[in-house]
């Protein structure tokens, strides 16, 4: 990102973080010139991001003169998205620009890989029904970003390697010019939920925290003295492909011991095969509701995906010393995870500060 863009997304958050603001605000809240922020401002006005309202908290020296104006995000019929794409569906949200939901649309993948144009396809026709269902049309969408697990280098929106896709190494950014109707980005998915953690959720006013993700495979995002970490490639933080195990289970990435080949969906699908008395279960949560009905094959494996896991959060902690980890993912695949053994298994293996 250059510097031009960086201090509109600044400007820009601003406003979105205030509610309303006025030009001297934003000057002095981000340390711009009034001519900066003049500039900045008529460009986003200009392209309808933002627009002028009568500030209604000015002071009565200043009301009696000329009306005070603030700057708003534009409330106009321009939509963003954002879409995760996951092993077996697709999550479309529909957001005004203030970011209030405007709907939510789930559609069926038709395979778990896709070659890479096919996959852009499937996101368009996606995007078409959600709209469709508005009683609007993809005229009113202003941008998308897609979340996809794998290594992504974000800002030249290439993608070295994901599950989503059959190729690795894909310029994603000429088929999204080609077949979607708006800007499109694409990011790590875990990226972009420590990004939503850290303006709207858990780590909203902190510095230093982690969000480890656990669905099909296991992501990280870090954030840094309040920065996104992204590595010297830009596709860093791959907590789920840290070695646990020598010359162990094969993960999806094509090596071997990877953290997630344990506990990850496919990796605990794959190794409960072994225990099930019906051949395997077609589920994470089957397998979780076969254990608290007493399959102790069942129990033991959760235990030990659980150890392993507990094991990768110490080391972790000992590398970033956060100020909270947050684990994000439905409640049936991640309730072993955090379970009061596994707690201490990891305070266990933490050095100490005295």
């Amino acid at each position: 990102m250059d510097a031009r863009a960086a201090t509109r997304l600044r400007v820009l958050n601003c406003i979105r973080t205030s509610g309303t603001a006025s030009r001297t605000d934003i000057s002095a809240a981000l340390r711009l010139s009034p001519a900066t922020v003049t500039f900045v401002t008529s460009s986003l006005i200009a392209g309808g991001l933002i627009e002028e309202v009568t500030a209604t908290d000015a002071p009565d020296s200043v009301k009696r003169g000329r009306p005070r104006v603030a700057l708003r995000l534009a409330k106009g019929d321009f939509h963003i998205t954002g879409i995760k794409v996951g092993r077996d569906t697709m999550s479309i949200l529909v957001l005004d620009f203030d970011g209030t939901e405007v709907t939510r649309f789930e559609v069926p993948l038709a395979q778990p890989q896709m070659e890479p144009e096919a996959l852009v396809l499937a996101i368009r026709d996606a995007l078409a029904a959600a709209y469709a269902e508005l009683g609007s049309t993809l005229e009113n969408l202003a941008g998308v970003t897609i979340g996809l697990a794998g290594q992504i280098e974000a800002e030249s929106r290439f993608v070295h390697w994901s599950s989503s896709l059959t190729r690795r190494n894909v310029d994603m950014g000429p088929l999204f010019v080609k077949h979607l109707p708006c800007p499109a980005f694409v990011d790590n998915d875990a990226n972009l939920v420590a990004k939503a953690e850290q303006l709207f959720g858990e780590a909203k006013g902190l510095r230093n925290f982690l969000v480890v993700t656990v669905e099909h495979g296991v992501g990280l995002g870090i954030v840094l003295d309040g920065h996104l970490y992204r590595g010297e490639r830009g596709c860093g933080a791959e907590f789920g492909h840290i070695k646990v195990a020598l010359n162990g289970a094969t993960c999806q990435c094509g090596q071997h011991g990877c953290l997630e080949a344990y506990v990850g969906s496919y990796g605990l699908l794959r190794r409960a095969a072994d225990v099930s008395t019906s051949g395997t279960f077609p589920t994470v949560r089957a397998l979780v509701q076969n254990a608290a009905d007493g399959n102790t094959k069942a129990a033991t494996l959760l235990e030990e995906a659980g150890q392993m896991f507990g094991l990768g959060l110490s080391n972790l902690i000992n590398l970033f010393d956060p100020e909270r980890i947050i684990l994000a993912g439905a409640q049936h695949r991640i309730g072993h995870l955090h379970t009061t053994t596994v707690l201490e298994d990891v305070r266990n293996n933490v050095v100490m500060v005295d």
